[in-house]
């Protein structure tokens, strides 16, 4: 297993499959970091205290020999050692847990306080009232007072129902260790398929906050095939057209770069309305 215990200035990088990753966006970073700073795999937690295998099945899958092979739901912990930022990167691409969040939580802070890691950046997407026209909102909050004077954060101000990047964030917290929460918000309309574009700007504000030099490879690309899917989507549609332009006069109107916390927490509040409007049954 890989030393944990003598890494340059650590930091940890955090993002879950689920309720918490709306069109990917969250995974689809990590998974990008993954790629191309080639991490390492240290360690993957033992899913079977964690997972309801009726809710997150095993897959089956087949390997370039014709070998078929059986992959667990899990989480996994990567280090990436990326030469050009003179620190190294604790990543942790999972799936939401069914059962057991605290246990959970407590596995992964043995690894960050193993780790000594300075920081933990959790990531998090949501489906929101946003055009895809303009640029993706990203909101970066923290409940630590010295990290959120440091970085000019906004303390969170939503209350309402949580995933594990809230149980996790919180725990990191009672426990000492600064975390920050980065969201973005994705166009609801438009959310049935990964969003690279929303990915992108999360990447971007971690790329500000921890000052590292983060390589985007084919992600720009990606984001732009997907912005012009969505422009076909609008374009072929009237309705939607028509409620892509409303959103737009109200992103202008509010003259905002990106989103705040407030408004970040508003649009989820809305998308938790629509929703159990939509399944008044769940």
């Amino acid at each position: 297993m890989v030393d944990l215990a003598n890494l340059r200035d650590p930091v940890v990088i955090a993002a879950f499959e689920g309720w918490n990753d709306a069109a990917e966006a969250a995974t689809g970073a990590v998974d990008h970091l993954i790629d191309e700073w080639d991490a390492e795999l240290v360690t993957a937690i033992d899913p079977e205290d964690y997972y309801d295998y009726q809710v997150n099945r095993p897959r089956v899958s087949i390997d370039d020999d014709g070998v078929r092979q059986l992959t667990w739901p899990t989480t996994r912990i990567y280090l990436a050692r990326p030469d050009d930022t003179g620190r190294d990167v604790l990543l942790i691409r999972g799936v939401e847990p069914n059962m057991r969040w605290r246990a959970f939580s407590r596995e992964l802070l043995e690894l960050v306080d193993e780790s000594n890691a300075q920081v933990v950046v959790v990531l998090g997407a949501l489906l929101a009232d946003a055009p895809h026209t303009r640029p993706i909102p990203v909101s970066a909050t923290s409940s630590d007072e010295e990290l959120s004077a440091a970085w000019s954060l906004e303390p969170s101000t939503y209350e309402g129902p949580t995933g594990i990047t809230g149980v996790f964030a919180d725990l990191c917290t009672t426990l000492g260790v600064p975390s920050v929460s980065i969201w973005s918000a994705i166009p609801h309309y438009i959310a049935g398929t990964p969003c690279p574009k929303a990915s992108l700007a999360l990447l971007g504000k971690v790329e500000e906050l921890l000052d590292l030099t983060v390589p985007e490879g084919e992600l720009p690309e990606l984001a732009r095939a997907w912005q012009r899917g969505a422009d076909e989507l609008s374009e072929e549609d009237p309705e939607v057209a028509e409620y892509v332009q409303s959103l737009e006069e109200q992103r202008d109107t509010a003259d905002l770069p990106e989103a705040t916390g407030d408004a970040i927490a508003a649009e989820f509040e809305r998308y938790l309305k629509r929703r159990n409007k939509n399944y008044p049954g769940e």
